[in-house]
């Protein structure tokens, strides 16, 4: 979802780190009438029609969100509150499955997550994942900005809850002059995957960044920290920036034999003036052949109208998914 060129503006955002306030989370809880139900493994009744299978991501609508941790609104567009968000996807998409990015909540307090819930209820919508940046990481060698990156993912597995978010997308940050690290990373994740476990709450890995998400590298922390709770987000171009197109394919393939809930669809992206682009259709063979049966959030990431080029993605994805 997010190139390394962009990863500067999401871990110094206030609401990447969970810095705003996180509110009363104890309201929080009782406005979404979860109840914490501890299960040995997650289990989502997902839908088979093809359209009902999807949802749309806010980061292609960055240019349009409102809220004040947003540096990517461009005032020349007409702006649009998070909370409008999902009406707007069920009413010019016709899909009903929303993936807000972290970074466009105007505020993770009780009253406005309760607000933003009772707006997505309305439009007859739900959101199926929350993206959320981190500016610690879960492979720091040191033990108290590990803990640290803990405690941030778990505020935000609150706010899912709050909202009814069945998963959240934690980043793994990278760490200046550290390689990544398996070991570390899984003790970490493995953590994390038990408290979203407590609160039915799946945490989701993607490979969004090169070095410190590679996607073989999240598949080796995936296995090693070995939780039921602990699955893959397989973007279908990300791993693409590396200008290999096989990589691409070899990294899909390893994350959707991880995947459980939610991938990202998109055929192409820009980076510093450079498009990259896939095959959608073999990409979706991938997806096809790995048995996956969870939701397909459209990502447009390419040049042009996100409005026309999330159509398009939505558009291949019926066909594809109804092959």
């Amino acid at each position: 979802m997010l190139k390394v060129s962009r990863r500067k503006f999401l871990t110094g955002s206030p609401v990447a780190v969970a810095g705003a306030a996180l509110g009363d989370v104890i309201g929080a809880r009782e406005l979404s009438g979860w109840a914490a139900k501890p299960a040995s493994e997650p289990h989502i009744n997902f839908p088979t029609e093809p359209r009902d299978r999807l949802a749309v991501a806010s980061w292609p609508f960055r240019a349009f969100i409102e809220t004040p941790t947003n540096l990517r609104r461009d005032r020349k567009q007409p702006g649009m509150e998070l909370k409008d968000f999902a009406a707007m996807v069920a009413q010019r998409f016709r899909v009903r499955a929303i993936e807000p990015l972290s970074d466009h909540f105007r505020s993770t307090d009780a009253a406005y997550l309760g607000e933003f819930r009772e707006a997505v209820e309305k439009a007859g919508s739900h959101i199926i994942n929350i993206p959320v940046g981190g500016r610690h990481s879960f492979y720091d060698p040191d033990p108290a900005l590990r803990r640290m990156a803990i405690e941030d993912a778990k505020k935000w597995v609150e706010v899912a809850v709050a909202l009814g978010s069945p998963s959240l997308r934690v980043h793994v940050a990278g760490v200046h002059n550290v390689k990544p690290d398996v070991d570390r990373a899984a003790e970490s994740l493995r953590q994390l995957a038990g408290y979203g476990a407590e609160k039915n709450v799946v945490i989701n890995l993607e490979n969004d960044d090169l070095l410190s998400e590679d996607a073989l590298f999240l598949a080796k922390v995936i296995e090693k920290a070995n939780h039921p709770w602990l699955h893959a987000l397989p973007d279908f171009c990300n791993s693409m920036l590396s200008g290999n197109e096989q990589f691409d394919y070899e990294a899909v393939t390893v994350l959707f034999k991880h995947a459980y809930n939610i991938c990202h669809v998109k055929d192409s992206e820009v980076d510093e003036g450079k498009v990259f682009r896939i095959d959608l259709a073999k990409t979706f063979g991938i997806l096809r052949a790995s048995g996956y049966r969870g939701y397909c959030s459209m990502e447009f990431e390419g040049e042009g109208s996100a409005y026309e080029g999330t159509q398009k993605l939505i558009d291949a994805s019926v066909k594809y998914l109804s092959g």
